[in-house]
């Protein structure tokens, strides 16, 4: 038996500052459950139901939650880092100011999940769900998004430096004030995206979609803007000094030549 079986695990259940790091809870329905400050470090919560649950402050570092149903759980202020949170189910959960660093949160679902102010420096976040999600000042430096779903999500004011968003949907997300210097957004789609004042330093934006995107005051300081779309794009007042646009078609729809051959 394990440290477990000193607790009632069970829908609803009253687990506020409970001591089950390590714990094997496969499978369990902990629904509605009360784990304000509870100490699950390292515990088994593969597939384990956690909808609703309160888990406010509490400690989750290197858990498994592969799988889990976390839909509407209460995770502010939770310590998830280096937690495996892969394919589990965050829809609309409160990830208000988490700590996720390095945590693995490939192909999870996010749609509508509130992240802000958390930290997920490094995590790896490829092909998850993001879309409608709001990570207004949320930390994702180094992240890996690569493939993820950003549609119409709010990253006003997000640090996402050296963050790597290959293929990544964009469309009608709001990055105003957004970090994204060295940032790799190569073939990522942000048609329509509010970019206005961002820092794109040397970012790579080769070959996007950034049909009718709002750059205006952006810095594209020595950005790559290869073969890039910028059709009915806002550029006023951006800083585009060194960048490269070979080959982009601009706001007005003209292309910028290849340069010639040397002989």
């Amino acid at each position: 038996m394990g440290r477990e079986a000193d607790y009632t695990i069970e829908p609803g259940a009253n687990l506020t500052n409970a001591q089950l790091d390590g714990a094997n809870l496969l499978d369990a329905d902990l629904s509605n459950a009360n784990l304000d400050r509870a100490n699950l470090r390292g515990a088994n919560l593969t597939f384990t139901n956690l909808s609703s649950a309160n888990l406010t402050e509490a400690n989750l570092n290197g858990a498994d939650l592969r799988g889990a149903n976390l839909r509407g759980a209460n995770l502010t202020s939770a310590n998830m880092r280096g937690a495996d949170l892969r394919e589990a189910d965050l829809t609309e959960a409160n990830l208000n100011c988490a700590n996720l660093r390095g945590a693995n949160l490939r192909e999870a679902d996010l749609s509508g999940a509130n992240l802000s102010r958390a930290a997920l420096i490094g995590a790896a976040v490829n092909c998850a769900n993001l879309s409608g999600a709001n990570l207004t000042q949320a930390d994702l430096n180094g992240a890996d998004l690569s493939g993820a779903d950003l549609s119409e999500a709010d990253l006003n004011g997000a640090n996402l430096s050296a963050a790597l968003m290959w293929v990544v949907d964009l469309g009608d997300a709001d990055l105003r004030n957004a970090q994204l210097t060295s940032a790799t957004l190569s073939d990522s789609t942000l048609s329509g995206v509010n970019l206005r004042g961002v820092n794109l330093r040397n970012a790579n934006l080769s070959e996007a979609n950034l049909f009718g995107a709002n750059l205006s005051g952006a810095n594209l300081f020595g950005a790559q803007l290869i073969d890039v779309i910028l059709s009915g794009a806002d550029l006023k007042g951006a800083n585009l000094y060194g960048a490269n646009l070979i080959g982009a078609i601009l706001p007005d729809g003209t292309t910028l030549p290849e340069p010639p051959v040397q002989d």
